[in-house]
């Protein structure tokens, strides 16, 4: 019961989160080619995942966490602000890492950038101007991913309400 309970909450936090990566991910691609200037990534990066927060937030603590009785919704979002600024300077870092590994290694990430290419025009779809536009694409991939488990982790444990073990039983016998 537990387990199954389990799965259905990460796959909600994983409709969550696919949306508001969706939100975050048209912003952060839209930006960077808006702003042409070296590390645009950079700020592309925060402002989507700012305004991604938002929708996550009110989406999360009503559809995928169960609310605490003895915490007040200011400081609910402001711990759920906070977890997300440590997930947003994560998701920078692993952004900053990803894209400067991957300057440093520009001869098979060339060799990629064909590939995905070649594949992309089979399907008509021409995404990527050049190779920093595909590596920033695959560093934001990349990073969502990671700040993603660590989003689900630190939420469930500091705003989510503690199961006792009467609503247990009493869960168990009504599934009985």
């Amino acid at each position: 019961m537990k387990n199954k309970k389990l799965l259905n909450q990460i796959l909600k936090f994983g409709v969550v989160g696919g949306i508001s990566f969706l939100i975050d991910f048209i912003i952060y691609t839209a930006i960077i080619k808006i702003l042409t200037f070296d590390k645009a990534y950079i700020i592309a990066g925060v402002l989507g995942f700012s305004i991604s927060l938002i929708f996550n937030y009110l989406a999360s603590m009503k559809w995928v966490f169960v609310r605490r009785d003895d915490t007040s919704r200011k400081k609910e979002f402001i711990i759920f602000t906070v977890l997300s600024l440590i997930g947003l300077v994560l998701n920078e870092v692993f952004l900053i890492l990803y894209v400067e590994c991957m300057d440093a290694m520009v001869g098979w990430i060339h060799a990629i950038h064909v590939w995905f290419f070649g594949v992309m025009e089979g399907f008509n779809i021409h995404a990527f101007a050049d190779v920093q536009e595909f590596v920033e694409f695959c560093a934001k991939i990349f990073a969502t991913a990671l700040v993603m488990v660590y989003n689900f982790v630190s939420r469930k444990m500091t705003l989510e309400k503690k199961e006792d073990k009467e609503d247990t039983k009493e869960s168990e016998a009504e599934e009985a």
